[in-house]
């Protein structure tokens, strides 16, 4: 028996997933949680063979809850669910040690990913196996005459979470034209094409896991 908890912020689709997980006496939902904060928590009580986890989930995310439980439980063995093919999200979740990124809508790959995982197996859907080619071309380090500034690397990490202008302004109280300018700047400094490479490039050489 294989003893799975289920993480996601709509109640809709834990119910749907524990239905499908449970239609196969192979496996047991333990939990459901709705919460980066709910999947650790779960899994340090409850100690799962497999954690499946939505990614996006209001302040925090599955990554977020990933890292923590893999920091605690180096053995832990983790799916990502998602809507998103991004690029960015599939290189962090490779990089943190998740045992597979799913897309959501993907359903009939639920039970034989979860079985894989179990196994030992890396599991990724179709569509994410898609854009590995492109993804995994290493965006080399560039020689720039002068150093990223703190501002500019403000600028990248907030890019590299997957934020938008407006949302980057928020975050920095800056003006959407400025920060427009700073990415502009960026790409041009790095010799970079575009934002996809620009967050790539900080997952490659900026950020520390």
């Amino acid at each position: 028996m294989i003893n799975v908890i289920i993480i996601d912020d709509d109640p809709f689709v834990t119910t749907s997933l524990k239905t499908i997980l449970e239609s196969t006496k192979e496996i047991r939902v333990l939990k459901v949680g709705h919460s980066a904060d709910d999947a650790i928590t779960l899994y340090q009580t409850f100690r799962p063979d497999v954690l499946l986890t939505d990614i996006r989930m209001g302040q925090q995310t599955g990554l977020t809850a990933a890292k923590e439980i893999l920091r605690q439980f180096p053995d832990a063995v983790i799916l990502l669910l998602t809507t998103f093919k991004d690029q960015v999200y599939i290189r962090e979740a490779i990089a943190v040690g998740v045992k597979g990124y799913l897309i959501k809508q993907n359903l009939d790959a639920i039970i034989p990913s979860v079985k894989a995982a179990h196994k030992g197996q890396v599991v990724f859907g179709t569509e994410i196996v898609s854009t590995f080619t492109q993804m995994l071309k290493p965006i080399p380090q560039a020689k720039v005459q002068d150093p990223l500034s703190d501002r500019e690397l403000q600028i990248i990490k907030e890019v590299a979470a997957g934020k938008n202008n407006k949302e980057i302004a928020e975050t920095l109280f800056l003006s959407d034209g400025t920060v427009r300018n700073y990415i502009s700047q960026l790409l041009e400094k790095l010799s970079l094409r575009d934002r996809t490479q620009l967050a790539i490039y900080y997952y490659q050489h900026l950020h520390e896991p």
